[in-house]
């Protein structure tokens, strides 16, 4: 059994409503939210209402016009088709390429690992990726707050770079969808973690569906979205124990050394590819 954390002698089957460590009958205060330690009960429970709650997505609504605005310079604004010009060409992920002669992320261009995530193929792609980070950026940046959204959106976007460079690291890859996987999945724990059925929520569904599509299709990059996935889901997972724990900056300072690490290891893959036999391959979606 359990000590009190504040007197280790006494054993307890009671944890504090709000950290969770656990106390003896004599540091109990009676909260309307249950048992709570003394330096708990010290604090004012913030209740979030639906009032206050409901704000404006704006992160997510940034990333939707950084992403509409990276397509519109990738010049091929139509249904289907590739686009071709410097934006794509220079901005798509690429760990190396015989036939490319000092291009990739091995040759020093690393700003592809940040900026083939805000390119697109076509309408169709950008419009899947951008509908699906909506809904979930409406449902999601309002409950963690701008900048743990944004945070873990980015760690998602690195980390399903480095899945995408580990699976086809001659293969130029664009796509938010690494990206928007993290953030699926970062809802999934938030809903896990309030007691809310992932499957019945659709969330879940959504992840099999695509990851289903990412496996079945070929030309979709599933490295970058079960990089992406991993990624959003572990930095979610930081976010809520710092929270729990009043840990809040070093959970914060984690999710970045996530990020760095995933910098790290693109760049580590991206040069090991160099050595690697390159096939020609069609341009890899980082979404369906």
């Amino acid at each position: 059994m359990a000590t009190c954390y504040r007197h280790p002698s006494r054993e307890t089957g009671v944890s504090c409503s709000n950290c969770g460590r656990p106390i003896c009958p004599d540091c109990m205060t009676t909260t309307p939210v249950g048992m709570r330690c003394p330096e708990c009960s010290r604090q004012k429970t913030v209740v979030k209402t639906l009032r206050n709650t409901v704000r404006r997505p704006e992160v997510t609504f940034a990333l939707i016009a950084i992403n509409a605005a990276a397509f519109v310079a990738e010049g091929n604004i139509s249904i289907s088709g590739q686009p071709t010009n410097d934006v794509y060409l220079k901005g798509a992920l690429l760990g190396s390429f015989p036939g490319l002669p000092g291009q990739g992320v091995a040759h020093g261009q690393w700003w592809r690992i940040i900026t083939s995530g805000f390119l697109h193929e076509n309408l169709l792609h950008i419009g899947f990726n951008m509908y699906v980070l909506y809904i979930l950026g409406q449902m999601l940046e309002p409950v963690l707050g701008r900048l743990k959204f944004g945070l873990i959106y980015g760690v998602a976007l690195l980390t399903g770079s480095f899945g995408a460079l580990l699976v086809s690291p001659h293969v130029p890859t664009v796509g938010a969808s690494g990206a928007v996987f993290g953030i699926m999945g970062a809802a999934a724990v938030e809903m896990r973690a309030r007691k809310i059925p992932v499957m019945q929520s659709g969330v879940g569904g959504l992840i099999l569906i695509n990851l289903v599509i990412s496996f079945a299709l070929p030309g979709i990059s599933w490295g970058g979205h079960i990089g992406g996935l991993i990624g959003g889901a572990i930095a979610a997972l930081l976010i809520q124990q710092g929270e729990r724990r009043r840990l809040q900056v070093l959970a914060i300072a984690a999710c970045a050394l996530i990020g760095v690490a995933a910098v790290g290891g693109s760049l580590v893959t991206a040069k090991a590819s160099e050595e690697e036999p390159a096939e020609a391959s069609p341009v890899s979606f980082v979404g369906p």
